[in-house]
């Protein structure tokens, strides 16, 4: 069974930053694209950046100019650097791919963010 592990998450204050790292128990080369998701308490987990296999990246709106997404297949990792973090970014954060998914993978535990002062 494919897994992922997230990590990095912490307690930042406004306009800080922080850098999250996905690692996959297999090869991501051949994964067309890799995602972050984030969920709130209380709100559907939703799509927050997503980078494919030739490195075009696509992000939601909210995060725009904000976060950076990355990948590096030599490590089996994905990455998610943020910037200017908002409370609204408080979310547990999780990596995956609708490929894996689909050939067994299953969501990791995530990794909480939080952005309070």
């Amino acid at each position: 069974q494919v897994q992922l592990v997230e990590s990095g998450g912490a307690l930042v204050q406004p306009g800080g930053s922080l850098r999250l790292s996905c690692v996959v128990s297999r090869s991501i080369d051949s994964i067309w694209q890799m995602d972050w998701y984030r969920q709130a308490p209380g709100n559907q987990r939703e799509l927050v950046a997503s980078i494919t296999v030739n490195e075009i990246t696509t992000y939601t709106d909210s995060v725009k100019g904000r976060f950076t997404i990355s990948r590096d297949a030599s490590k089996r990792s994905i990455y998610l650097q943020m910037n200017s973090l908002k409370p609204e970014d408080t979310a547990v954060y999780y990596c995956n791919s609708a490929e894996l998914l689909a050939i067994g993978g299953s969501w990791g535990q995530g990794t909480q963010v939080t952005v309070s002062s």
